[in-house]
């Protein structure tokens, strides 16, 4: 029984397959990686707030000490 060659059209659909493949793969990797950016994001945010709240109440306990020891 004689071997069944791969023909150029059989060699450029499977290409093609291949490449339809990696670009799902890809998409998939984007949308991960797009997920991973808005949680970190959101994380940043979060610190920033509370390193803000942060420094405004030691502000406010600087005035309050000022105003404590008659300075200001």
């Amino acid at each position: 029984m004689p071997k069944k060659g791969i023909t150029i059209d059989d060699l450029a659909l499977m290409v093609q397959r291949g490449f339809e493949e990696t670009t799902r793969q890809f998409a998939h990797v984007e949308k991960r990686l797009d997920d991973i950016e808005t949680r970190l994001d959101r994380i940043e945010n979060i610190l920033i707030a509370a390193h803000e709240n942060r420094i405004e109440r030691l502000e406010d306990k600087m005035r309050q000490l000022e105003t404590l020891l008659g300075r200001k």
